[in-house]
């Protein structure tokens, strides 16, 4: 199972987070939209819906989130500002810790499966300073999921997260 990990400081607007942003890449079941929704669902990432990728710099501080690239491309900014590009394609598979933030730069034809790890209720950030002590008490509080959404119990957020935590 080949996952690329990567890890973003806190820029003192995006928190990030020190659990690793996963990426999965040519995953069969996130090349559809039906059976993208099933396979996290099937791994306890629930609230699934479609759409495509916010084009501001945000993140979720309540919530980590699974995000399945069904249809088309995108270039993503993970991190913050000074994160770093990613070029996103159909079968990618982004699963973001709390706290991350991602933006939409370019997209074609995007199609995007989102989903959380028991389909806890998530909020939208951009690193407002003003929300600063309440966002990293949110993100904080945050647990890390007994699954995978890809993997189920033994991929890599069970084991990267829990040894990361």
């Amino acid at each position: 199972m080949a996952v690329d990990t990567y890890v973003f400081d806190d820029d003192g607007c995006i928190p990030n987070s020190p659990l690793p942003v996963l990426v999965f890449h040519e995953i069969g079941a996130a090349r559809d939209a039906t059976a993208c929704e099933r396979l996290f669902a099937q791994n306890g990432w629930r609230g699934a819906w479609r759409n495509g990728i916010y084009s501001f710099h945000h993140f979720h501080s309540t919530a980590h989130e699974a995000l399945g690239i069904v249809a088309g491309s995108a270039s993503v900014m993970l991190g913050g500002p000074s994160g770093r590009r990613f070029e996103l394609q159909r079968g990618d598979v982004l699963v973001l810790p709390a706290g991350t933030g991602h933006c939409k730069l370019a997209s074609d034809r995007l199609l995007v499966v989102g989903a959380y790890p028991d389909g806890i209720d998530w909020d939208v950030r951009r690193g407002d300073p003003r929300e600063r002590a309440e966002v990293l008490a949110n993100i904080n509080s945050v647990h890390v999921p007994h699954a995978d959404p890809v993997h189920g119990v033994s991929g890599p957020v069970s084991e990267l997260w829990r040894r990361s935590a």
